[in-house]
């Protein structure tokens, strides 16, 4: 089970598997969240997610092209290595603030 859920004022914190069983329930989370922020930063916490895959890529890189879209800066927090390394196989891990360890 995958929960995204306000964590506090412009905080997003992602808990559980962020795969493709679980993309659709938590792209429309995330979604209804940046529409309704009231902010103009968001940080989402990834340290809580279990599992994920290149479908719980896609989901973080819609919620950022939904909060520029908004002019809302959102920012990605303890992004797990798994999600590290398949943002870095597709050359896009700046767009997520991920850096893989050296």
């Amino acid at each position: 089970m995958t929960s995204v859920v306000e964590s506090g004022p412009g905080r997003i914190t992602v808990n559980g598997a962020l795969t493709f069983a679980t993309a659709r329930e938590a792209r429309a989370a995330g979604l209804g969240l940046i529409a309704a922020s009231q902010g103009r930063e968001i940080v989402v916490d990834c340290s809580s997610i279990s599992e994920s895959d290149s479908a719980g890529l896609a989901v973080l890189l819609d919620w950022l092209g939904a909060a520029q879209r908004r002019q809302v800066t959102l920012r990605f927090a303890n992004v797990p290595e798994r999600l590290t390394a398949i943002a870095q196989i597709s050359e896009i891990e700046d767009a997520i603030g991920a850096r893989a360890a050296s």
